[in-house]
């Protein structure tokens, strides 16, 4: 019930229709969070594609300039050395054919999935799980490759993968509340620079249509994009 009050003080007190500067925006949900937990700052970004169209859908990765501040649980399925160097850059879990067989008893207790190549053909008896969950190691994000630590350190330092949804919309968390504003603001700029330069060919004129920021509980403030570019 309290939670449902101070929400309706903060739209009493915002005006949801105006544009605001991105610093603005910030500011504004710094000043009115409400929780005793540190809310993720999350940007939301409206594109005019056609999410019926396969051609003009957007997938990526991303390393954020300033991290997520979220502790993430790396897993990897590789075997002899690339599983030792899995362990020296920091894995929460390392297996081959082991945890393969966890994952497909139901245990997951992690939040990406890196494999080596060659674990490929054994992941692939797991894939309608992983699939679902957006687990499944995939090239094009890099989360099926052979440099093991490169990818466990860019993933432990703040990584973020993007897709658009049925609507034509890619969610992103781009930190904690309690980040600098300064901090906020040069990963908000990265995120839409990304999302931006990744334009399908098939999508003519503007590409984004609008750019909204949120903290886990508060309000969503549209943003004037013009000012991240």
């Amino acid at each position: 019930m309290l939670k449902s009050k101070n929400r309706k003080k903060i739209i009493e007190s915002v005006d949801l229709s105006k544009i605001y500067e991105p610093l603005d925006a910030i500011k504004i949900l710094k000043e009115n969070s409400y929780v005793k937990f540190q809310e993720t700052v999350e940007v939301a970004i409206n594109l005019r594609i056609d999410a019926n169209k396969t051609e003009q859908h957007i997938r990526g990765v991303l390393n954020l300039p300033k991290g997520t501040g979220k502790k993430i649980r790396v897993a990897v399925i590789a075997k002899g050395e690339n599983a030792n160097e899995a362990t020296k850059a920091g894995a929460d879990i390392v297996g081959d054919t082991d945890l393969v067989e966890k994952i497909s008893s139901g245990k997951i207790d992690f939040d990406i999935l890196i494999a080596s190549p060659d674990m490929m053909p054994v992941i692939g008896k797991v894939a309608k799980i992983l699939g679902p969950k957006g687990l499944m190691p995939n090239p094009k994000l890099g989360t099926v490759t052979q440099d093991i630590t490169k990818t466990v350190k860019d993933v432990k330092s703040g990584q973020v993968q993007y897709k658009n949804d049925k609507g034509g919309v890619v969610h992103a968390g781009i930190g904690k509340l309690n980040f600098s504003e300064q901090d906020l603001i040069e990963n908000l700029r990265a995120f839409y620079s990304s999302i931006n330069k990744s334009k399908p060919e098939t999508v003519k004129g503007s590409f984004i249509k609008k750019v909204t920021i949120a903290s886990t509980m508060g309000v969503g403030l549209e943003i004037n994009a013009v000012s991240l570019r």
